[in-house]
């Protein structure tokens, strides 16, 4: 099988895209690139002030962009945001440009690592911990489909970088 110049993660926010991203940028010597970070330096503004001022369509548009525009990078690992892959043709340009991964882990798993950050993420900002957790079960059952596209389901309760290298290995992307 072909190798992969790209490595896209992909799953519900809390998973973990960012922090094994750039664990396992650093550990393969690849760039690091979250796809909401580029969003907000393309655009000059945050994607809570994306959202209260143009909505979620307008971010959705731009982050197909940013989506786009990454299909061209070499040697890089990109953290989606958790809707990335569900909207536009997003999944299918990430599944053709490189190597997908979706960091699955549960509804309860997720509201546990969302809790304490919620002021940082519009969708989720004002709600409680039972309303966070139907939420999210909700939100997964939607996405789910989506995630389940991309070309590898990892536990993303897998500590440290060395679960994704293998990933990596296997597909030839890293020798």
């Amino acid at each position: 099988m072909m190798g992969f110049k790209r490595v896209y993660l992909l799953g519900f926010m809390g998973c973990g895209k960012s922090t094994v991203g750039k664990s396992l940028a650093k550990a393969i010597k690849w760039d690091f690139i979250d796809l909401d970070d580029f969003i907000e330096k393309k655009s000059g503004i945050s994607i809570p002030d994306i959202f209260a001022t143009h909505g979620e369509a307008y971010f959705r548009q731009l982050e197909s962009t940013a989506v786009a525009e990454t299909t061209s990078m070499k040697n890089v690992i990109i953290a989606t945001g958790g809707g990335a892959p569900c909207f536009q043709k997003n999944m299918e340009a990430m599944n053709q440009a490189g190597l997908t991964i979706y960091l699955q882990l549960s509804a309860e798993g997720l509201r546990d690592r969302l809790k304490s950050g919620k002021t940082n993420r519009p969708l989720i900002s004002n709600k409680s911990d039972n309303e966070l957790l139907e939420f999210i079960k909700e939100k997964l059952a939607e996405r789910e489909p989506h995630y389940k596209l991309a070309k590898v389901t990892a536990d993303a309760t897998a500590v440290g970088p060395q679960t994704y290298i293998n990933i990596l290995k296997s597909y030839q992307t890293i020798k």
